[in-house]
């Protein structure tokens, strides 16, 4: 199975939220990354057909998806970024409602519903209304829904937002198990969400892709310009001025700065080895130069 988006472009206005993005996208799972406002959700929203592309296709084994109607929306599981709920229906009484718009007969739907509770640690929870929730909890409602019907293409917008860590952990081992054979496409600037376990990662950027392959692949794009460098205290302030620092620490009486260069910063300064995050940053530096 594979998706396949030929020069998908969606414009508002004068803006290009997603800015003629090519990509093939095979089994397995697809690690959207970017900041805010890079065209991740629109982009997304495509892929889901709800979002009509200003130009440009997508494809679902050569079949363009908006010519295949209902049978293409049967095979989707969908967690938009600010998933909607009935906030008087307890948690079985949603996913039974879910599962009748999806089509599921009831007798399947019951049996489903209380697997995906249980998936999602909701079981204790079942029968209290869903307004009664924290949000990690309502959150975990929104991705049992999204596999409510076992989807062949499960496209999941911020899937781990408000999710604690132990939370997060449990998500990322139900994605990795479910993905196997599956088309899972997973947005979101967390960028240890995707370093875990993506198999390709997207980096999207003012609605284009700017990069994509595996973690190692794109770690190793970065190798020559992550640094490590022991300062005083009082220099730091000089340091954050005029470098991209992801991460700063005390050791005894000094601070050791982490930070990105495509030269060397200073001749006190080591290679480090790359992470993804140091990648992310790369891109996406914040306006202090430190993370």
């Amino acid at each position: 199975m594979e998706l396949s988006l030929d020069r998908l472009t969606k414009q508002y206005g004068r803006k290009a939220a997603v800015d003629r993005v090519s990509a093939e996208l095979g089994t397995g799972v697809h690690g959207l990354l970017g900041a805010n406002g890079a065209g991740k959700t629109s982009l997304m929203r495509m892929l889901c057909a709800i979002l009509e592309p200003t130009s440009g296709e997508v494809f679902l084994n050569g079949k363009e998806i908006t010519g295949m109607g209902a049978a293409y929306r049967n095979l989707l599981g969908y967690l938009p970024q600010d998933f909607g709920y009935y906030p008087n229906y307890t948690a079985m009484e949603f996913l039974l409602y879910i599962a009748a718009l999806k089509g599921i007969p009831k007798k399947i739907a019951k049996k489903r519903a209380v697997e995906l509770l249980e998936l999602v640690g909701l079981t204790e929870v079942t029968d209290k209304k869903i307004k009664t929730y924290s949000g990690g909890m309502k959150q975990r409602i929104g991705i049992a829904q999204a596999l409510l019907n076992s989807p062949e293409i499960l496209i999941l917008d911020e899937p781990t937002a408000g999710l604690d860590p132990k939370e997060r952990v449990r998500f990322r081992n139900l994605l990795a198990d479910y993905a196997g054979d599956k088309i899972v496409i997973l947005s979101t600037h967390i960028v240890s969400d995707i370093e875990m376990i993506a198999d390709d990662v997207l980096l999207m950027k003012s609605g284009k892709i700017l990069l994509q392959g595996t973690v190692p692949d794109l770690t190793r794009q970065m190798e020559g310009k992550v640094w490590e460098l022991m300062i005083q205290p009082e220099d730091t302030k000089i340091w954050q001025a005029k470098a991209t620092i992801t991460n700063l620490r005390h050791e005894g009486s000094q601070i050791i700065l982490r930070i990105l260069s495509d030269t060397k910063p200073d001749e006190g300064a080591v290679l480090c080895e790359p992470t993804l995050e140091d990648l992310y940053l790369y891109y996406f530096p914040t306006k202090e130069g430190v993370m």
